[in-house]
């Protein structure tokens, strides 16, 4: 049972007796469907219906938990209390702020929450806030369980105000709702959806040879179709045009990542095919 420690991450708790009611009209996760053992994805979105912020959601008995990276926390912090005027909401960093991840069995450890976005991969990953005996700094191992995932992440395959929910799956991995109403920049990813105009999504990057680095362009014929987000040696993940992406698969044409031949999958557990090979398929 692998136990890996995330020093990169922090934590803010949100409390008070508006704190669901807040987080339920600003961001993308529907917090009425939150279970209390599991921790899910979700957004604070632009107007323009890109993601401003990133973070996993749970609760905290009466209060819930924001996961985030430590680069974000203070600027989301802020943007709550911004949005929070006369709510009963408390709105703070928890220090300290350990995140710690248990994977490698079926069998949840005591006070711990699944992650969503593993559990829809069909990978069991808990995510527990408290110190564990054993656990050792495991950013690189944790890298590779997210690229057999397809799981991405802000700043190692996306920036902020870059993406939309769409881009990164938060459609299919639990992160966005399309029922519980309004929030910011809802009216933007519910007509994404319901046109079916999302076309860039992740892939799982294979490469003939060792990667290049994180930012190398992704390319078929000279022409960009997306950029490599993290890096493992021959494996990552990427954000491509699905629907470029599925036109050079199916003619046969080299994908390449700087001058390395790589092969795009898309995760099986997304149900997703690339456009080009799908209409094949159904001809």
């Amino acid at each position: 049972m692998p136990k890996l420690r995330l020093d990169d991450r922090a934590l803010i708790s949100v409390s008070g007796k508006d704190a669901d009611a807040l987080l339920q009209g600003l961001v993308t996760t529907d917090i009425g469907a939150l279970a209390p053992d599991e921790a899910r994805p979700g957004a604070l979105l632009t107007p323009q219906g890109k993601i401003l912020f990133d973070f996993l959601v749970s609760r905290d008995g009466e209060a819930l938990r924001l996961e985030t990276s430590r680069d974000q926390a203070e600027a989301l912090l802020k943007r709550l209390t911004m949005y929070k005027l006369r709510s009963v909401v408390e709105l703070s960093l928890l220090t300290p702020a350990p995140v710690a991840i248990v994977f490698g069995e079926d069998r949840r450890p005591e006070a711990s929450y699944r992650d969503h976005r593993f559990e829809k991969a069909g990978i069991s990953v808990f995510r527990l806030y408290h110190q564990i005996a054993g656990a050792e700094a495991g950013v690189a191992d944790y890298d590779r369980l997210r690229i057999a995932a397809g799981i991405a992440v802000v700043d190692r395959d996306y920036a902020l105000q870059d993406a939309f929910p769409h881009d990164v799956l938060m459609d299919l991995n639990g992160g966005l709702s399309f029922r519980k109403g309004c929030y910011v920049g809802q009216e933007v990813v519910s007509r994404m959806q319901h046109r079916g105009t999302a076309r860039r999504r992740v892939v799982i990057v294979a490469g003939e040879a060792q990667l290049p680095p994180t930012g190398t362009s992704l390319s078929v014929n000279g022409r960009p179709i997306g950029a490599l987000g993290t890096v493992q040696d021959k494996a990552g993940l990427a954000i491509v045009r699905i629907d470029k992406a599925g036109e050079a698969i199916a003619k046969g044409e080299p994908i390449l990542a700087g001058d390395v031949p790589v092969t795009l999958t898309l995760p099986a557990w997304t149900g997703l095919a690339f456009p080009a090979e799908a209409d094949e398929a159904s001809a």
